[in-house]
């Protein structure tokens, strides 16, 4: 048992600095290519964010573990605005100032209500799962002729650009996206395994697996980014971060499960847990925007979206004892 959890923290280790070093390298690649900063920011750079979760939820597919897949899609996003989220506005609050993160908002919503109606027959189809990923690409052209058209005073592009790497040599940018695409599926394996045999160790489900230590480690990229954002007051890309990790865990994440392993899946995911990612979404978005004073999650709103979350992942654990 030691050494799988041994493996299990590795294996996030890697995958997290993996995932940061594929956007390091994707990011800077773009840029001497002449991309602009805006345009990488905007889709590179929110793809890399939800790479630790794409690539559990393919290696989870490829050995059977749809309901761990699911959990790690629908988790992940509980987990980001629960504990990423609750826990950066505890520390500061988050000022919602980015007409774009507005408009993202919505999105987020509409995308998880689709989840939960591809989830409410207690399957997921190969066919749901192909339409999920044609989305997820037409997503990718939305956020593209976004960044084209954005207002150059709005504050997200500022943040944005800011974070681009720059001089970092061709060579040197390829050498990481090239490290970034060998040890995130790696790395992902590995984890997935080390999670798999915890889970029948402890006599957990593969549903609550993905539910919980997976998904709250896929998430810990986004928390430090989140903080570490909140505290230079990039407040907007520490939100625009979250939400486009939200929608792409949807689109993205969720259609892996379709495409590789499709059938049946746990029915306390459509009853149980997608209720409360419904949930925690309508929270954020009415937290942001409020109808008096200033669009911002307050600490109290960080404090409750925090304590909601403990609250769910405690009483997945108790239901398993």
């Amino acid at each position: 048992m030691l050494t799988e959890i041994f493996i299990f923290i590795a294996g996030l280790a890697i995958l997290s600095w993996s995932a940061d070093r594929f956007i390091l390298g994707a990011s800077a690649l773009a840029r001497n290519l002449g991309i602009a900063p805006l345009v990488i920011g905007m889709t590179i750079v929110a793809m890399g964010s939800s790479a630790p979760e794409i690539m559990v939820a393919f290696n989870a597919s490829l050995a059977g573990s749809a309901d761990t897949a699911i959990g790690n899609a629908i988790g992940s996003n509980i987990a980001n605005i629960g504990l990423v989220l609750g826990l950066t506005a505890l520390l500061r609050p988050l000022v919602v100032s980015s007409v774009t993160l507005k408009r993202e908002m919505p999105v987020v919503m509409l995308v998880s209500l689709l989840a939960a109606w591809l989830l409410a027959d207690l399957s997921l189809s190969r066919y749901e799962g192909g339409a999920l990923l044609v989305l997820f690409f037409f997503s990718i052209g939305a956020l593209v002729w976004l960044s084209l058209r954005m207002d150059a005073k709005d504050p997200l592009v500022r943040e944005m650009t800011g974070e681009i790497p720059q001089g970092l040599p061709t060579p040197s940018a390829v050498f990481w996206l090239l490290l970034g695409l060998v040890l995130l599926p790696l790395s992902a394996h590995f984890m997935v395994e080390s999670a798999t045999s915890l889970a029948r160790y402890f006599g957990v489900s593969d549903l609550v697996i993905g539910l919980t230590i997976i998904a709250v480690g896929t998430s810990l990229p986004e928390l430090a980014a989140c903080i570490a954002g909140v505290m230079k007051g990039e407040d907007d890309l520490a939100l625009g971060n979250i939400l486009g990790s939200n929608i792409f865990n949807i689109l993205a994440v969720l259609s892996m499960p379709g495409l590789l392993a499709p059938g049946a899946i746990d029915p306390q995911a459509t009853y149980r847990d997608m209720p409360v990612m419904l949930a925690m979404t309508l929270l954020l978005i009415l937290f942001s925007f409020a109808i008096r004073g200033r669009q911002r999650l307050e600490r109290w709103q960080g404090g409750l979206l925090l304590t909601s979350f403990i609250a769910y992942q405690t009483t997945l654990f108790q239901h398993q004892v």
